[in-house]
């Protein structure tokens, strides 16, 4: 029998733990000690709310599944039927294959072969890392293709400092601009955090905020780092999300429109666009054509515990 997720891979380092599955790559454990520190899923299951998945060619949603690019006009699979957007890549629930493993890290690779709604070919690679410092994630995807290829990527890890609900957690988030969206979840515009309440600059609880929007104009340490930091005060324990300087975006949700783990968690998801990036272009990157200067790009975020 195979688990829904396929093969487990299992990593140790530095006191954490982790464990990245077969299909879509996913992070599905991630503790330090006793203390988890994402909210993944079982090994019978299949990743529920995209917990822990890898979003390659391009993270949340595209309006209409429908986007110009080159000249042409390209029509994705409507994987978001409900609201009529394709959502998260073409990568999250195929097989991918095992490159390396050793105690503390492992790579894997899938190749994305050209498609309806996306004919160019990219070798996608991730490599989940742990040390001292916590886990490293670095994605990286190389365009195979004859012809320039549009790309954007993200990741779905849910934040976790116990057993939830997350209303009295602190959260501090380094970011001064959201993007408003309307009822797909499609951005229309975007405004200032101040004054709003969503301005986590300053660690505060979550309260009753529901959190389901994109953020932007991200504050930065020396090295290019912004960091998302969730804290328990009850326990004084805290997760550390962080992201380098080509993740411009960061998507927070709640799940408060799915009942059975509203609020149990808080996603923290790196993206290196924001939604919709396909039709916008902002943030988007053209990837040049194989063997070509910048035919590749690779981006790391990673995620610690922090006493």
């Amino acid at each position: 029998m195979v688990a829904p997720s396929g093969e487990q891979f299992e990593i140790e380092g530095g006191g954490y733990r982790a464990v990245v599955t077969e299909s879509g790559a996913a992070l599905r454990t991630l503790s330090h000690g006793t203390r988890d520190l994402v909210d993944g899923f079982a090994e019978d299951e299949m990743s529920p709310g995209g917990r822990g998945q890898l979003l390659m060619p391009w993270p949340n949603r595209i309006r209409d599944g429908r986007y110009a690019f080159g000249g042409s006009e390209h029509q994705l699979p409507l994987t978001e039927p409900q609201r009529h957007n394709a959502s998260h890549g073409l990568a999250r629930w195929v097989a991918w294959t095992l490159e390396e493993h050793t105690t503390h890290s492992v790579s894997l690779q899938y190749r994305l072969m050209a498609q309806k709604g996306y004919p160019w070919t990219l070798d996608l690679r991730v490599v989940y890392d742990l040390s001292a410092d916590g886990l490293t994630v670095t994605q990286t995807a190389t365009n195979t293709s004859r012809d320039p290829a549009p790309y954007a990527c993200g990741a779905h890890p849910y934040l976790a400092v116990g057993p939830g609900p997350a209303d009295s957690w602190e959260l501090t988030l380094p970011a001064a601009t959201r993007s408003l969206t309307d009822d797909r979840l499609l951005p229309v515009g975007r405004e200032p955090v101040d004054g709003t309440p969503y301005d986590f600059r300053v660690a505060r609880p979550v309260g009753g905020t529901v959190l389901n929007a994109t953020f932007t104009d991200l504050t930065r340490n020396d090295d290019g780092v912004a960091t998302t930091v969730l804290r328990d005060p009850a326990t004084g324990h805290a997760v550390a999300l962080w992201v380098d300087e080509r993740v411009r975006w960061l998507l927070l949700y709640t799940a408060d429109d799915v009942p059975a783990t509203a609020r149990r968690s808080v996603a923290v998801e790196p993206m290196t666009a924001d939604t919709d990036a396909f039709r916008s272009g902002e943030d988007l990157v053209t990837l040049a054509p194989a063997g070509e200067a910048g035919d590749e790009l690779s981006v790391s975020w990673g995620i610690r515990a922090v006493d």
